[in-house]
């Protein structure tokens, strides 16, 4: 899978219009030849495929080549900004799941009634609301208008060090990844509840219902071991979208993480970091999913039997 992604990524990077040496094309002072020098020092006069088996022999030994803008290693820049986007995805995604699943098995026990209803029209809210626009109104009322919090970026003016300096930083991370978990919870809030309407409609619900068992042991015998597996699948689904999403807010918010690294690359044409960012974020997805299976085969003993 992560050979099929290097090889989509490689062709469709290469396919875009324009390149990083555009510029200097168009510039008079820049000679055909100093151009051709500099596509020579970077592999670029190379063939498409021996290009890309290059850059797969490089990333065999994690050298994801030298940065076209700032002339440095990608793989130190890359880890420079990596934590904080990695912080953000992680929090997020714990923070989706136990909220989405409080409000969704609420919703299917309160069914038809004004909680339900209420949860509802949040998950929906939540599902069509785009992340970009409940930054911005985020950023105007609440750190304009109001004052709460800071509008961008990771730290303040004042220097700050050890134990000040890790809640300023994550004082400065409460918008985006407000934003990031609210934005993820309209599917998985639904999706649970629907799950859950299904478990109270089934036979053995039912049965366990008629020896009187407690709404506590129906909750932790009945309802949550038979949510957990299709839970656990979504949520490693849903590890790309929030990697992709993290691009749009860290750029809003000017946080400097990977996603915001990525889209100055697009924009400049840096190939080295562009391809180093998508590898990484594919390894990370492919993990995330194989994590996701390895919970599965622990909480489903039919797949451990088979």
């Amino acid at each position: 899978m992560l050979l099929l992604i290097s090889i989509i990524s490689f062709l469709v990077i290469h396919a875009t219009p324009n390149s990083f040496f555009g510029a200097g094309e168009l510039n008079p002072n820049m000679t055909k030849e100093s151009i051709a020098k500099l596509k020579a020092v970077y592999g670029l006069d190379r063939s498409l495929l021996q290009q890309y088996f290059d850059w797969m022999k490089n990333i065999a030994t994690l050298n994801f080549g030298i940065s076209f803008v700032s002339g440095e290693d990608v793989s130190s820049e890359i880890l420079k900004r990596l934590p904080v986007t990695l912080w953000m995805n992680v929090i997020t995604i714990i923070a989706v799941f136990i909220l989405s699943l409080y409000l969704g098995i609420r919703a299917a026990l309160n069914y038809e009634k004004r909680s339900d209803y209420v949860i509802r029209q949040l998950s929906l809210f939540s599902f069509s609301m785009p992340s970009f626009y409940l930054a911005l109104l985020f950023i105007i009322f609440l750190s304009i208008k109001l004052s709460l919090f800071p509008i961008a970026g990771l730290h303040s003016i004042e220097t700050k060090e050890g134990f000040a300096n890790i809640v300023d930083m994550a004082w400065h991370l409460i918008l985006p990844i407000g934003v990031m978990i609210f934005t993820g919870l309209g599917s998985m809030i639904i999706y649970i509840r629907s799950l859950t309407l299904e478990i109270l409609k089934s036979d053995y619900y039912y049965f366990a219902r008629s020896r009187r068992v407690s709404k506590k042991e129906l909750l932790h015998y009945y309802l949550l071991p038979n949510l957990m597996p299709p839970i656990i699948t979504l949520l490693g689904l849903s590890l790309p979208g929030l990697i992709g999403g993290s691009v749009i807010l860290e750029s809003i918010f000017g946080i400097e993480g990977m996603g915001q690294l990525f889209y100055l690359s697009a924009l400049s044409r840096d190939y080295p970091i562009i391809m180093g960012i998508l590898m990484i974020t594919a390894l990370l997805t492919l993990l995330g999913n194989m994590l996701a299976d390895l919970i599965l085969f622990k909480l489903n003993p039919y797949i451990q039997r088979a």
